[in-house]
């Protein structure tokens, strides 16, 4: 089989990642895909960076031996301590995920922008990098999104603890005068609906999956890896934790499989 009629594989902590896969599915409706769910060990953010490596390399082998083409580190956290280290020890292209903090930058009338993020991408080096290539008289207010993906992984997006907790974490950022709320966790795009409950339509609301479908389909044209077949794309799903709260997630999602494996 030639390399482009192989799958694009996407790993993350957990079953957020999958905002990510949907956009980038959505954009590229031919190309088979393999999504590796690494929720035992959800989340990554409150994990060191020599533990989150090694993470990432344990989930880019499985991937790998799936002979996917092109990988997406579907997790802001593995990105930001790990994706350097990916692309210089392994030949095929990654595609990785970073708080959209210049689109931000470029739309905040107030000068001001809140992102809500884990603990593992917000003292990152990359991010510190990006946070510092922005225009110095926006103020980037952070905060830590303690004990949400654990929620979300149980499949509370919609609960009162939830409700609870999220607002905790909004309310002080809405007090900052924010107008651009960036999220920077790819779990956190399904919390859209309940930050949009607690702020109604004060905040724009950013996350980074339009721009990492953009980009992926960018570097599968430019790397000859489009698929160009007429088979009908599949999706496989591997999960090592309970696959229930992926399925409800992926409900509506056809010619899918989801297995439960231990890896």
């Amino acid at each position: 089989m030639k390399a482009n009629q192989n799958p694009i594989g996407f790993f993350d902590s957990g079953i957020g990642g999958t905002s990510i896969w949907k956009e980038v599915t959505a954009l590229l409706p031919n190309e088979s895909t393999i999504y590796l769910s690494d929720s035992k060990n959800a989340p990554y953010g409150t994990k060191n960076k020599d533990s989150i490596l090694d993470l990432a390399i344990k989930n880019t082998e499985f991937l790998l031996n799936k002979n996917c083409k092109l990988i997406v580190v579907a997790c802001n956290t593995a990105t930001t301590n790990a994706i350097d280290y990916l692309r210089a020890n392994y030949k095929i292209p990654f595609i990785g995920i970073e708080p959209a903090i210049k689109p931000a930058a470029l739309k905040t009338k107030t000068k001001r922008i809140g992102i809500l993020a884990t603990k593992g991408t917000l003292n990152s080096a990359l991010f510190e990098k990006t946070a510092s290539t922005i225009d110095q008289q926006i103020i980037v207010k952070e905060t830590i999104g303690t004990g949400l993906v654990e929620l979300i992984e149980e499949g509370e997006i919609a609960s009162k603890e939830m409700e609870q907790l999220l607002a905790s974490y909004i309310n002080p950022l809405v007090k900052e005068n924010i107008d651009c709320l960036v999220l920077g966790c790819t779990h956190y795009p399904y919390l859209i609906p309940a930050i949009q409950k607690i702020t109604g339509n004060q905040l724009e609301i950013i996350d980074s999956g339009q721009a990492v479908a953009k980009q992926t389909k960018a570097i599968l044209q430019q790397h000859n890896l489009m698929h160009n077949g007429s088979a009908s794309a599949k999706h496989e799903f591997y999960i090592n934790k309970d696959k229930s709260v992926l399925e409800r997630i992926l409900s509506s999602v056809t010619s899918k499989t989801i297995t439960e494996t231990d890896f």
